[in-house]
């Protein structure tokens, strides 16, 4: 899985990564203006310290993580 950036010229798609090839299926989330969202004090908590694996590196591959999905 490849997680990149675009914008969208005169209504075109331009993808910012060049690691795709030719007939790539993507998926699309675009952002509705000023989107905002709240937590509660544990939602927060667990937020901060998933951040905070992903800056010492503490990561799965998306591979990983699909197959533990599967066999959940």
């Amino acid at each position: 899985m490849l997680i990149t950036t675009a914008k969208v010229n005169n209504g075109v798609i331009q993808i910012d990564s060049k690691d795709l090839p030719d007939g790539t299926t993507v998926t699309l989330l675009a952002h509705e203006g000023d989107e905002t969202f709240e937590l509660d004090a544990a939602q927060e908590s667990e937020l901060l310290a998933a951040i905070a694996e992903a800056e010492r590196r503490e990561l799965v591959s998306a591979s990983e993580l699909l197959g533990q999905i599967r066999r959940s």
